[in-house]
């Protein structure tokens, strides 16, 4: 049996990358599956590919760091189907340089997106998640969180915010049987990921020789990690960030 069967999942940033894999895999498990993307025409392509499918899902073309919007959008996708059980946050805005070129409108637009939007899905969980039969919440976060890395400092913070609320959520949700977790990938060389490296192969080449499992990630491996802490196989896991990278966090070879 589909391990997520007649479940309601919302998953942000679902139009490409991780985000479309997520939503793909919960459609494959038997989720019906809510599709938020900021760009109208990857939600709608990611709803089509699970449609194809003989899934079920909605797209919500929608900016998710507007709390309204979020609300409004999960208050439809519950009512329709009548119940929500999963929320996968994964929607980010993508920009690395240096401290000194560091501008207000970029901390702004990147918090608001891939911090602050957890807030409104966590808002949006709690009025429409059953208090008696719970839910998963899935956030998405990356070892930056852990590591230095250069021209990557805004979005370290948005990171070690999400890993933090992530614990602090779960804590505060658990008393309404709602788990909170995080998927913690290593590099995956999704579209947004290329355009970032700007499609330079010897970027991945240094990232796979320092991968102890000899390869990157792909979406898929996130999207699988993100179906079994979904699924009732993970029902007494909470507060936990799991890493999905191959050993590349901890690797101590030169």
């Amino acid at each position: 049996m589909p391990r997520l069967k007649n479940q309601v999942a919302f998953v942000t940033g679902a139009g490409r990358g991780i985000g479309q894999a997520m939503a793909l895999a919960f459609a494959e498990e038997g989720a019906i599956v809510g599709v938020a993307d900021i760009d109208p025409a990857t939600t709608r392509s990611t709803v089509s590919q699970i449609e194809q499918n003989a899934g079920t899902a909605r797209a919500f073309p929608i900016d998710v760091s507007k709390r309204e919007d979020v609300l409004r959008s999960v208050a439809e996708l519950a009512s329709e189907f009548g119940r929500l059980d999963i929320v996968a946050n994964n929607a980010i805005v993508f920009r690395n340089e240096p401290v000194s070129e560091v501008r207000p409108e970029t901390i702004e637009r990147m918090i608001s997106v891939g911090l602050t939007s957890l807030f409104w899905a966590a808002q949006a969980a709690l009025l429409h998640m059953d208090p008696e039969r719970g839910g998963v919440i899935i956030n998405n976060t990356s070892p930056v969180a852990e590591l230095g890395i250069p021209r990557a400092s805004v979005y370290s913070a948005i990171k070690g915010g999400v890993s933090s609320l992530t614990r602090a959520l779960a804590v505060e949700f658990g008393p309404r049987r709602i788990r909170v977790n995080a998927v913690c990938p290593s590099s995956v060389p999704t579209p947004g990921a290329r355009e970032l490296n700007k499609n330079d192969e010897a970027v991945y080449e240094v990232r796979r020789r320092r991968t102890p499992l000899g390869r990157l990630a792909s979406a898929e491996d996130i999207a699988s990690a993100a179906v079994f802490l979904a699924s009732s196989e993970a029902s007494f896991i909470t507060s936990v960030v799991l890493r999905v990278d191959g050993g590349a966090v901890v690797y101590g070879g030169a």
